[in-house]
């Protein structure tokens, strides 16, 4: 089993639990989630950071930028300044099976997510 966590998120990862082996979390919430979701998420969360990377050198320090990805079933969003940002992220549950979530993680706790994220997944 992995754990990770820091002020206002929380990251765990452990593939002896059946059916959900990881845990991502914020403030006031958390939530399982099953491998090809936390693939899925990972993915967008890593191509939003990457986007961002592409255009911080443009931006002028107070100046906001947010930044939306839609990618399989998730949709992410990147919001702040070149140094702070935060991210806003949905699990879009479609079809009767399926199942959806709302969550976020403020600066600078969304950098130490992410770092996290990264560490954990490789």
């Amino acid at each position: 089993m992995i754990q990770e966590e820091g002020p206002g998120w929380r990251l765990a990862r452990d593939f002896s639990r059946d059916g959900f082996p990881f845990l991502i979390g914020g403030e006031l919430w958390a939530v399982e989630l099953t491998e090809m979701e936390m693939k899925g998420l990972q993915a967008l969360l890593v191509e939003l950071d990457h986007q961002h990377k592409l255009i911080c050198d443009q931006l002028m320090e107070e100046e906001s930028i947010t930044l939306e990805l839609e990618q399989q079933e998730w949709w992410g969003c990147l919001d702040g300044t070149r140094d702070h940002w935060g991210l806003r992220v949905v699990l879009q549950g479609k079809g009767m099976r399926s199942r959806g979530l709302e969550g976020a993680w403020p600066a600078p706790a969304a950098q130490a997510f992410l770092a996290a994220l990264r560490t954990v997944w490789d």
